[in-house]
Protein backbone atom coordinates (compact mmCIF):
# COMPACT_ATOMS: atom_id res chain seq x y z
CA UNK A 1 0.00 0.00 0.00
CA UNK A 2 0.90 3.30 -0.40
CA UNK A 3 2.75 5.36 2.73
CA UNK A 4 0.29 7.10 5.15
CA UNK A 5 0.30 9.62 7.51
CA UNK A 6 1.46 8.73 11.38
CA UNK A 7 -2.09 10.33 13.05
CA UNK A 8 -4.47 6.97 12.60
CA UNK A 9 -2.26 4.41 13.56
CA UNK A 10 -1.35 6.12 16.66
CA UNK A 11 -5.03 7.24 17.55
CA UNK A 12 -5.32 3.41 17.27
CA UNK A 13 -2.16 2.31 19.45
CA UNK A 14 -3.77 5.06 22.16
CA UNK A 15 -6.96 3.72 22.17
CA UNK A 16 -5.52 0.22 22.69
CA UNK A 17 -3.04 0.92 24.92
CA UNK A 18 0.23 -0.20 22.91
CA UNK A 19 3.01 1.85 21.06
CA UNK A 20 4.13 1.94 17.58
CA UNK A 21 7.75 1.74 16.83
CA UNK A 22 9.50 4.74 15.05
CA UNK A 23 12.50 2.63 13.91
CA UNK A 24 14.73 5.62 12.26
CA UNK A 25 16.33 4.12 8.73
CA UNK A 26 20.28 4.40 7.58
CA UNK A 27 20.31 3.12 3.98
CA UNK A 28 18.67 0.28 1.96
CA UNK A 29 19.59 -2.46 4.27
CA UNK A 30 17.70 -0.66 7.57
CA UNK A 31 14.75 0.17 5.34
CA UNK A 32 14.19 -3.14 3.85
CA UNK A 33 15.04 -4.76 7.20
CA UNK A 34 12.20 -2.39 8.95
CA UNK A 35 9.71 -3.08 6.12
CA UNK A 36 10.10 -6.83 6.06
CA UNK A 37 9.88 -7.38 9.96
CA UNK A 38 6.61 -5.11 9.92
CA UNK A 39 5.08 -7.32 7.38
CA UNK A 40 5.94 -10.08 8.80
CA UNK A 41 4.62 -9.28 12.43
CA UNK A 42 1.58 -7.32 10.88
CA UNK A 43 2.51 -4.13 12.80
CA UNK A 44 2.39 -0.32 11.75
CA UNK A 45 5.52 1.29 11.33
CA UNK A 46 6.85 4.66 11.17
CA UNK A 47 10.12 5.24 9.62
CA UNK A 48 11.93 7.84 10.60
CA UNK A 49 15.02 9.98 8.89
CA UNK A 50 17.08 12.36 11.48
CA UNK A 51 18.30 15.65 9.04
CA UNK A 52 22.27 14.12 9.27
CA UNK A 53 20.40 10.77 7.87
CA UNK A 54 18.86 12.59 5.01
CA UNK A 55 22.01 14.12 3.87
CA UNK A 56 24.20 11.04 4.35
CA UNK A 57 21.78 8.96 1.74
CA UNK A 58 22.02 12.37 -0.62
CA UNK A 59 18.70 14.49 0.46
CA UNK A 60 15.31 13.60 1.74
CA UNK A 61 13.80 13.41 -2.43
CA UNK A 62 16.21 10.38 -2.46
CA UNK A 63 15.35 9.06 0.93
CA UNK A 64 11.46 9.30 -0.11
CA UNK A 65 11.51 7.72 -3.52
CA UNK A 66 13.80 4.87 -2.10
CA UNK A 67 11.05 4.15 0.48
CA UNK A 68 8.02 4.55 -1.90
CA UNK A 69 9.55 2.19 -4.45
CA UNK A 70 10.38 -0.10 -1.94
CA UNK A 71 7.49 -0.34 0.12
CA UNK A 72 5.89 -1.53 -3.48
CA UNK A 73 8.26 -3.86 -4.46
CA UNK A 74 8.34 -5.53 -1.60
CA UNK A 75 4.35 -5.81 -1.58
CA UNK A 76 3.61 -4.37 1.63
CA UNK A 77 0.33 -3.88 2.94
CA UNK A 78 0.93 -2.69 6.82
CA UNK A 79 0.09 1.09 7.42
CA UNK A 80 3.82 2.89 6.97
CA UNK A 81 4.92 6.37 7.89
CA UNK A 82 7.89 8.28 6.41
CA UNK A 83 8.51 10.38 9.06
CA UNK A 84 11.71 13.39 9.78
CA UNK A 85 13.16 12.82 13.06
CA UNK A 86 13.90 15.89 15.13
CA UNK A 87 13.44 18.40 12.46
CA UNK A 88 14.64 21.96 12.14
CA UNK A 89 11.92 24.46 10.41
CA UNK A 90 13.80 24.29 7.22
CA UNK A 91 13.79 20.71 7.29
CA UNK A 92 10.07 20.14 7.64
CA UNK A 93 9.19 22.11 4.58
CA UNK A 94 12.65 20.18 2.69
CA UNK A 95 10.65 17.12 3.58
CA UNK A 96 7.03 18.48 2.36
CA UNK A 97 8.72 18.49 -0.76
CA UNK A 98 10.38 15.71 -1.19
CA UNK A 99 6.85 13.72 -0.35
CA UNK A 100 7.44 12.69 2.94
CA UNK A 101 4.00 11.48 5.13
CA UNK A 102 4.79 13.07 8.12
CA UNK A 103 6.87 15.36 10.09
CA UNK A 104 9.08 16.43 13.68
CA UNK A 105 9.11 19.68 14.59
CA UNK A 106 11.52 20.12 17.27
CA UNK A 107 11.58 23.74 18.22
CA UNK A 108 12.51 22.87 22.01
CA UNK A 109 15.66 24.96 21.86
CA UNK A 110 13.91 27.98 21.06
CA UNK A 111 12.03 30.01 23.72
CA UNK A 112 8.88 28.76 24.20
CA UNK A 113 6.88 31.67 22.41
CA UNK A 114 8.68 30.80 19.31
CA UNK A 115 8.52 27.46 19.32
CA UNK A 116 4.78 27.77 19.91
CA UNK A 117 4.58 30.20 17.09
CA UNK A 118 6.34 27.90 14.19
CA UNK A 119 4.95 24.67 15.75
CA UNK A 120 1.46 26.52 15.01
CA UNK A 121 2.53 27.43 11.50
CA UNK A 122 3.99 23.67 10.91
CA UNK A 123 0.49 21.98 11.88
CA UNK A 124 -1.42 24.47 9.56
CA UNK A 125 0.91 23.76 6.47
CA UNK A 126 0.99 19.55 7.46
CA UNK A 127 -2.38 19.34 7.95
CA UNK A 128 -3.74 21.28 4.53
CA UNK A 129 -1.50 19.03 2.90
CA UNK A 130 -2.36 15.16 4.95
CA UNK A 131 0.93 14.95 6.69
CA UNK A 132 0.68 14.38 10.21
CA UNK A 133 3.25 16.76 12.71
CA UNK A 134 4.74 15.94 15.87
CA UNK A 135 5.98 18.82 17.98
CA UNK A 136 8.83 19.02 20.84
CA UNK A 137 8.46 20.83 24.83
CA UNK A 138 11.62 20.45 27.44
CA UNK A 139 14.90 18.80 25.20
CA UNK A 140 15.77 14.88 24.91
CA UNK A 141 18.89 14.43 26.77
CA UNK A 142 21.73 12.92 24.78
CA UNK A 143 22.90 14.68 21.44
CA UNK A 144 21.16 14.02 17.74
CA UNK A 145 22.64 15.57 15.21
CA UNK A 146 24.90 17.78 17.19
CA UNK A 147 22.24 19.22 19.38
CA UNK A 148 22.83 18.26 23.19
CA UNK A 149 20.12 18.30 25.37
CA UNK A 150 20.47 17.86 29.08
CA UNK A 151 16.91 15.56 29.45
CA UNK A 152 15.08 18.16 31.64
CA UNK A 153 11.36 17.34 32.18
CA UNK A 154 8.86 19.21 30.23
CA UNK A 155 6.24 21.90 31.55
CA UNK A 156 3.10 20.30 31.40
CA UNK A 157 1.23 23.41 30.66
CA UNK A 158 3.24 24.08 28.32
CA UNK A 159 2.55 20.77 26.51
CA UNK A 160 -0.70 21.02 26.89
CA UNK A 161 -0.65 24.40 24.45
CA UNK A 162 1.74 23.08 21.94
CA UNK A 163 -1.16 20.05 22.29
CA UNK A 164 -4.67 22.45 21.62
CA UNK A 165 -2.46 23.58 18.26
CA UNK A 166 -3.61 20.21 16.70
CA UNK A 167 -0.29 18.63 16.92
CA UNK A 168 -1.26 14.65 16.22
CA UNK A 169 1.79 13.51 18.19
CA UNK A 170 3.98 15.38 21.32
CA UNK A 171 7.11 14.43 22.37
CA UNK A 172 8.19 15.87 25.80
CA UNK A 173 10.68 15.44 27.54
CA UNK A 174 10.48 13.11 30.53
CA UNK A 175 14.45 12.15 31.22
CA UNK A 176 15.17 10.46 28.52
CA UNK A 177 18.07 10.59 26.09
CA UNK A 178 19.55 9.63 23.48
CA UNK A 179 22.38 6.86 22.78
CA UNK A 180 23.13 5.11 25.50
CA UNK A 181 22.38 5.41 28.68
CA UNK A 182 24.61 6.08 31.36
CA UNK A 183 24.98 4.03 34.58
CA UNK A 184 24.04 7.14 36.81
CA UNK A 185 21.00 8.05 34.79
CA UNK A 186 17.88 8.78 37.55
CA UNK A 187 15.27 6.49 35.33
CA UNK A 188 11.74 8.09 33.71
CA UNK A 189 9.79 11.00 35.20
CA UNK A 190 6.70 9.28 35.82
CA UNK A 191 5.33 11.78 38.01
CA UNK A 192 6.12 14.05 34.60
CA UNK A 193 4.79 11.80 32.40
CA UNK A 194 1.65 11.75 34.41
CA UNK A 195 0.95 14.92 34.68
CA UNK A 196 0.85 15.79 30.73
CA UNK A 197 -1.17 12.99 29.94
CA UNK A 198 -3.56 14.51 32.68
CA UNK A 199 -3.72 18.21 30.38
CA UNK A 200 -3.38 16.51 27.13
CA UNK A 201 -6.07 13.96 27.22
CA UNK A 202 -6.12 11.93 24.25
CA UNK A 203 -2.82 13.34 22.71
CA UNK A 204 -0.58 10.72 21.45
CA UNK A 205 2.78 11.39 23.49
CA UNK A 206 6.52 9.80 22.08
CA UNK A 207 9.15 8.49 24.02
CA UNK A 208 12.03 9.43 22.61
CA UNK A 209 15.34 7.25 23.07
CA UNK A 210 14.18 4.06 23.35
CA UNK A 211 17.23 2.58 23.66
CA UNK A 212 18.27 0.97 26.95
CA UNK A 213 15.31 2.12 28.99
CA UNK A 214 14.36 -1.06 31.26
CA UNK A 215 11.33 -3.27 29.33
CA UNK A 216 9.26 -2.42 33.00
CA UNK A 217 9.36 1.53 32.28
CA UNK A 218 8.37 0.95 28.48
CA UNK A 219 5.39 -0.94 29.34
CA UNK A 220 4.33 1.45 32.21
CA UNK A 221 5.07 4.95 29.88
CA UNK A 222 2.96 2.87 27.06
CA UNK A 223 -0.09 2.58 30.33
CA UNK A 224 0.28 6.41 30.76
CA UNK A 225 -0.61 7.04 26.79
CA UNK A 226 2.88 6.83 25.23
CA UNK A 227 1.70 5.90 21.98
CA UNK A 228 4.80 6.38 19.89
CA UNK A 229 8.42 4.94 20.95
CA UNK A 230 11.65 5.87 18.69
CA UNK A 231 14.31 3.25 18.12
CA UNK A 232 17.76 4.07 16.52
CA UNK A 233 20.71 3.37 18.56
CA UNK A 234 19.65 -0.19 19.30
CA UNK A 235 19.34 -1.37 15.74
CA UNK A 236 23.22 0.52 14.81
CA UNK A 237 24.26 -1.69 18.06
CA UNK A 238 23.32 -4.80 17.07
CA UNK A 239 24.25 -4.13 13.12
CA UNK A 240 27.89 -3.13 14.47
CA UNK A 241 27.72 -6.58 16.63
CA UNK A 242 26.70 -8.82 14.06
CA UNK A 243 29.10 -7.22 11.38
CA UNK A 244 31.86 -7.30 13.65
CA UNK A 245 31.47 -11.35 14.70
CA UNK A 246 31.37 -12.34 10.70
CA UNK A 247 34.60 -10.18 9.61
CA UNK A 248 36.50 -11.36 13.31
CA UNK A 249 35.60 -15.35 12.08
CA UNK A 250 37.64 -14.25 8.84
CA UNK A 251 33.53 -15.04 6.61
CA UNK A 252 35.01 -12.64 4.80
CA UNK A 253 37.59 -14.20 3.80
CA UNK A 254 35.35 -17.33 2.42
CA UNK A 255 34.49 -17.70 -1.06
CA UNK A 256 32.67 -14.46 -2.17
CA UNK A 257 32.18 -13.48 1.88
CA UNK A 258 33.77 -9.71 1.23
CA UNK A 259 30.62 -9.35 -1.67
CA UNK A 260 28.49 -6.15 0.27
CA UNK A 261 25.74 -8.55 0.19
CA UNK A 262 27.08 -11.51 1.94
CA UNK A 263 28.98 -9.15 3.86
CA UNK A 264 26.15 -6.57 5.26
CA UNK A 265 23.77 -9.84 5.52
CA UNK A 266 24.10 -10.91 9.18
CA UNK A 267 23.66 -7.17 10.69
CA UNK A 268 20.60 -7.04 8.38
CA UNK A 269 18.91 -10.06 10.47
CA UNK A 270 20.33 -8.79 13.71
CA UNK A 271 18.03 -5.07 12.66
CA UNK A 272 15.52 -7.73 11.80
CA UNK A 273 15.27 -9.20 15.37
CA UNK A 274 15.79 -5.97 17.07
CA UNK A 275 13.03 -4.80 15.18
CA UNK A 276 10.66 -7.82 16.40
CA UNK A 277 11.92 -7.67 19.83
CA UNK A 278 10.99 -4.21 20.45
CA UNK A 279 7.16 -5.30 18.39
CA UNK A 280 6.38 -7.46 20.68
CA UNK A 281 7.56 -5.08 23.46
CA UNK A 282 5.53 -2.27 22.33
CA UNK A 283 2.51 -4.38 21.95
CA UNK A 284 1.81 -3.98 18.07
CA UNK A 285 2.30 -6.73 16.53
CA UNK A 286 -0.81 -7.97 14.72
CA UNK A 287 -2.50 -4.45 15.24
CA UNK A 288 -2.06 -2.96 11.40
Amino acid sequence: MSLVNAAEMLKKAKAGHYAVGQFNINNLEWTKAILLTAQELNSPVILGVSEGAGKYMTGFKTVAAMVKAMDESLGITVPVALHLDHGTYEGCYKCIQAGFTSIMFDGSHYPFEENLAKSSELVSVAHNLGLSIECEVGSIGGEEDGVVGMGECADPDECKTIADLGVDMLAAGIGNIHGKYPANWKGLSFETLDAIQAKTGEMPLVLHGGTGIPADMIKKAISLGVSKINVNTECQLSFQEATRKYIEEGKDQQGKGFDPRKLLAPGFEAIKATVKEKMELFGSVGKA
